[in-house]
């Protein structure tokens, strides 16, 4: 079988997503839209056989009565496209897109690239991913694959060549999502590690530098040849894991990239190229470096129902999201009805929170919603996934909130497509902080002998919370990342920037940031920033190295925190909520002015916040991790040092305020009540129309909101 491999043409289709991203970059823009697409995953395929072939008809009549616009097909079943070795089977899915086609719905492909058919495992199971220590692997589980091994490439593009060729003409299919949530897998196969080894000889040259570099001659493990690298199996050297991680997202990135490249050789002309990225900020992917592949970027934010609905996560994906590209996204998958892989999350959403869920999402910049899925699954892992219907396949309560919100959206769709949004403040995002503090936890349980305990906090811990604390503030965000930093992005269009740990970074990151600084902006920076450097090492001057001087203090030692402690007179008056926690560092100020001490006979000689004037800017730093409440003071602190208004209209704490300007060149404003009790408050931006009910909203106005509902007013 491995004889008959057109090896010569995987190597060229390997090289072919080097140059992918610069291919991407010269696409003509395809995919532009013109209203709100609004539907769900189909999947005819998964239907009880004794329900074949009528029930496409009952479930297409159903999507039309509701005026659903768009589903999403093809990417979990490679066993039905090609059922045997080069057997390519396409009936059972034209029916399908031609039956969508003749009621007017569009059709999202996906490449069905995620989950390997079972011939595929039995004639080559050693496509399958070798985890980290070598464990056995199984056949079974999805997205257990080395993507990198050649045989695996050779029918994966086989696969998107046959399927894309299939449709490229066809006016029903708009668009490509390419493989499926896709990430490293853990892989650790020989050819995953050979091609680490060769990406170190490029990045380091000798092994020597790499010694230098890692520091390996802590405990002898210098490499001396290229033939003697170790696998990173049973490592403890911190820059090898980290770069390592990175090795995993260059993987990633290259690998969709590759699709990508593959899809547009064959696709339509007006067919886009998309992935869902399966909710943000995973630690072996960097979605920054793979959206370059895609025409528009797509992602699948799960989130809480009932009462923890409260909207703040999907503005952090959208969010995030939307700053990939500076661009509007997609939602490939949302909560339909409950989640989970088992029977133990089943919490359907509360009346009229599907449909504000939506409207959250577009408040975001989406210009796409779909659930996952249209029906429920009878067998399987994802049994209690739950879609629209539910496993009686009839008309419920979550199919008729659906249908009233796409009724509302075939009105005014057009409106509200193509949000542009501009924000004051963007905060740091870096995948490199991430991942080296999860080497090392600054927050666990109390360890067993050396066996550490559970981690209690972490980055993106600190990244939600301070999210949070903006979307608290009705203050929106853009985010931002280490490449923004090393290119010629300016930063000076955001009057605040705001640093969760900054652990991993190279000097000139931190140079640009105290240039930013200097030149009048504002930096709200977290603990253990600037600590080590882009190897993982600590760096061999005084903490904070190269922000000493924009930060105005130094400091040599820190702490963790057994318990956690008060700030001393509570200067931020948060009552009871006034604690700090896990980690203490001892700031020697020099410049910065102190805003709190801590609240304790030995800690309180050191400032546990400060805030320093550099240039025409200020740098406010915290030197240890806040309660919740306590960091929400603090950004409004940072917000006010900014000249930025926070909750600038007076809403009440349970409605949210988004605005943006629409495709139309009208501003857009969303106040969103994410509470199951009516609020009320005064409208007090230019006067407009509701577009929800068409009714006028002058300045000054007196607006009631109904539980989990939602006004639009689009500027006159």
């Amino acid at each position: 079988m491995i004889a008959r491999f057109p090896f010569a043409c995987i190597t060229t289709a390997l090289l072919v997503c080097a140059s992918a991203s610069t291919t991407a970059q010269n696409t003509p823009a395809v995919g532009a839209m013109n209203d709100v697409l609004y539907g769900a995953a189909y999947y005819n395929e998964y239907m009880p056989a004794d329900l074949q072939p009528g029930r496409l008809e009952k479930d297409i009549a159903l999507m039309k009565a509701a005026d659903i616009t768009v589903v999403r097909m093809g990417e979990s079943t490679w066993s039905l496209w090609e059922p045997e070795d080069g057997k390519f089977e396409y009936a059972w899915m034209d029916r399908v897109v031609d039956a969508m086609g003749k009621a007017g719905i569009k059709v999202i492909m996906g490449t069905p690239t995620y989950s390997i058919p079972t011939w595929m495992y039995h004639e080559h199971p050693e496509v399958l991913a070798r985890p980290l220590g070598g464990a056995q692997t199984f056949y079974g589980m999805r997205q257990n694959m080395d993507t990198d091994n050649p045989t695996f490439r050779f029918y994966a593009q086989r696969v998107i060549r046959n399927m894309v060729d299939h449709y490229k003409n066809n006016p029903n299919v708009i668009g490509w999502q390419i493989d499926n949530e896709t990430g490293s897998y853990g892989a650790s196969n020989h050819d995953v590690f050979t091609g680490f080894v060769d990406h170190l000889k490029q990045k380091f040259g000798t092994t020597d530098n790499l010694n230098k570099v890692w520091f390996l001659n802590y405990w002898g493990e210098d490499v001396n040849g290229w033939e003697n690298m170790p696998p990173r199996d049973g490592t403890i050297s911190t820059g090898y894991k980290l770069e390592w991680t990175r090795w995993e997202q260059m993987r990633v990135t290259n690998y969709l990239a590759w699709q990508a490249a593959l899809v547009r050789e064959y696709r339509g002309s007006n067919q886009f190229v998309t992935q869902d990225l399966g909710g943000v900020m995973k630690r072996d992917v960097n979605e920054y470096e793979e959206s370059k592949s895609f025409d528009i970027v797509a992602d699948n934010p799960y989130h809480a129902t009932q009462d923890h609905f409260d909207g703040q996560n999907q503005a952090e994906q959208g969010d995030f999201t939307r700053s990939l590209k500076h661009a509007n996204y997609l939602v490939t998958e949302t909560n339909a009805q409950t989640t989970d892989w088992s029977s133990s999350y089943q919490f359907p959403p509360y009346d009229g929170q599907l449909r504000l869920d939506v409207y959250t999402h577009l408040s975001s910049g989406a210009n796409m919603v779909e659930y996952w899925h249209w029906a429920s699954i009878h067998s399987g892992q994802e049994t209690y996934w739950k879609g629209v219907l539910s496993h009686d396949l009839e008309p419920n309560r979550a199919y008729a909130e659906v249908s009233k919100t796409a009724h509302e959206l075939k009105k005014i769709g057009p409106a509200l497509v193509n949000l542009k949004i501009k924000n004051d403040v963007a905060i740091l995002y870096s995948v490199d902080s991430a991942n080296a503090l999860d080497f090392m936890p600054f927050a666990s349980e109390p360890r067993q002998g050396w066996a550490m305990g559970r981690t209690l906090a972490d980055y993106t811990t600190v990244v939600h919370q301070l999210h949070r604390a903006l979307f608290n503030a009705n203050v929106g965000a853009d985010f931002i990342f280490p490449e923004t930093l090393a290119g010629n992005a300016d930063l000076s269009q955001y009057k605040l920037i705001v640093v969760p740990p900054l652990y991993i970074s190279n000097d000139a990151q931190l140079a640009k940031l105290a240039a930013y600084v200097k030149g009048g902006g504002h930096i709200l920076m977290c603990f253990k920033s600037g600590f080590a450097n882009e190897n993982s090492a600590v760096r061999w001057v005084m903490a904070p190295g190269p922000l000493r001087e924009a930060a105005g203090f130094s400091y040599q030692e820190f702490s963790n925190l057994e318990k956690p402690l008060a700030l001393k007179d509570d200067p931020f008056k948060t009552g009871d909520k006034n604690k700090v926690m896990y980690w203490a560092e001892f700031l020697k100020l020099e410049h910065a002015k102190p805003l709190a001490f801590y609240d304790h006979p030995f800690f309180s000689q050191w400032p546990a916040i400060t805030r320093n004037e550099y240039g025409s800017g200020t740098l406010t730093y915290e030197g240890t991790m806040l309660s919740d409440e306590l960091q929400e003071a603090v950004v409004r602190t940072a917000l006010t040092d900014a000249r930025i208004t926070a909750n600038a209209n007076q809403l009440p704490p349970q409605v949210r305020e988004k605005s943006g300007v629409n495709g139309h060149n009208k501003t857009l404003h969303y106040f969103l009540n994410y509470s199951g009790d009516a609020q009320h408050f005064t409208y007090s931006q230019n006067s407009g129309t509701d577009l929800l009910t068409g009714k006028s909203i002058a300045s000054a106005q007196a607006v009631d909101l109904a539980p989990w509902d939602l006004v639009i007013v689009e500027e006159k």
